[in-house]
């Protein structure tokens, strides 16, 4: 299933032109901040989806019931571009376990690349929600060889994939080779570039995020 909150206008959309704005983007607290905020967002409409259950609360006046989530939540994210939206959606689901999944593309003279996967931290996920942020879905490569990774870790009761931004191919490969999952993305852009590259896209969020990198 598909979620785009494009699809009904709101704040996001401002945090997301400020994201994609060539002007604004020489500024990275800025965009790391817009990463926060979007993250934010992103959790709180999944938090709509979850099970919830009534709690007695003791006021200073009495008792109140309330509807609190029952859901035990493992938030993951892909480095390094990821850990604004993590902190972003972490501050929603403040009680929420964390899993890290360092992936990166090795890319070849030829201009082809292949995922190469680093490390994974990651508790036990059977039976939980597991909610897995990463800013750009392009190819959904990276994006679907971390979650068949983490899956050694357990069986969540479903997973929830949280984007800024999702390319059309991003998605149509992650629906192809997931099963029982909800993308949940902040815009859909229709092309990739023949380096895989979203377009019209952000550039690449980790460098914009955090400083650019020497490259294989």
């Amino acid at each position: 299933m598909l979620k785009n909150l494009s699809d009904t206008s709101s704040i996001a959309n401002q945090y997301i032109a400020e994201l994609r704005d060539v002007h604004i983007q020489g500024d990275p607290l800025r965009f790391r901040h817009n990463l926060y905020r979007v993250g934010e967002l992103l959790a709180y409409e999944i938090s709509k989806t979850l099970d919830y259950a009534p709690k007695e609360v003791e006021t200073p006046l009495g008792i109140a019931s309330v509807n609190v989530p029952t859901n035990p939540i493992v938030l993951a994210t892909i480095l390094r571009a990821g850990v604004p939206m993590h902190h972003g959606a972490l501050n929603i689901f403040d009680r929420a376990e964390s899993a890290f999944i360092s992936a990166y593309r090795k890319h070849h003279k030829d201009g082809t690349f292949e995922i190469s996967l680093e490390n994974i931290s990651c508790p036990l996920l059977d039976g939980k929600t597991l909610i897995i942020v990463d800013p750009m879905l392009a190819t959904g490569a990276s994006l679907v060889k971390g979650i068949e990774s983490i899956l050694e870790f357990g069986k969540p009761a479903h997973i929830h994939i949280a984007t800024v931004i999702a390319a059309t191919p991003g998605i149509q490969y992650v629906f192809k080779n997931l099963s029982d999952v909800t993308l949940w993305t902040g815009a859909v852009d229709e092309e990739l570039t023949a380096k895989s590259f979203i377009v019209p896209g952000l550039g690449d969020a980790g460098d914009l995020a955090y400083g650019e990198k020497l490259r294989d």
